[in-house]
């Protein structure tokens, strides 16, 4: 079975040795994502999860699929103060699409401001 993988121009380049994506068979499995280099970078936790989701959104479409197919997500939070905000978003990101998911708090991330990293697991149509 080949295995892909890719980086979608549209995002920035990956800092580190990683892809954005790499596909096996039918399943799509994404790098961490964040809202580094973007407008929500300094903003509240909600508006990088939805940027954070927009980006998800361009690696799927990339691979013809959609947040529709998400399957599992794993956030890493750095506050659990705006979690209910967070939430709301995410229900509006999911529609009635739920995944699978975890949420763990971490001391920090990568980057001043960042408050959140998603990864994400998508199906893939064959």
């Amino acid at each position: 079975m080949t295995i892909q993988r890719t980086n979608v121009p549209e995002l920035p380049a990956p800092l580190g040795p990683y892809v954005h994506a790499v596909r096996h068979g039918d399943t799509l499995y994404l790098s961490g994502l964040t809202a580094h280099g973007g407008d929500a970078q300094d903003g509240p936790i909600e508006e990088q999860a939805r940027e954070i989701f927009r980006r998800i959104g361009l690696i799927a479409s990339a691979h013809g699929t959609g947040l529709e197919n998400l399957l599992k997500v794993t956030a890493f939070v750095t506050e659990m103060d705006r979690v209910d905000p967070l939430r709301a978003a995410l229900f509006d990101v999911y529609g009635d699409n739920l995944p699978a998911s975890s949420l763990v708090r971490v001391a920090g991330l990568f980057a001043d401001g960042l408050r959140i990293e998603v990864e994400a697991v998508l199906a893939v149509d064959g």
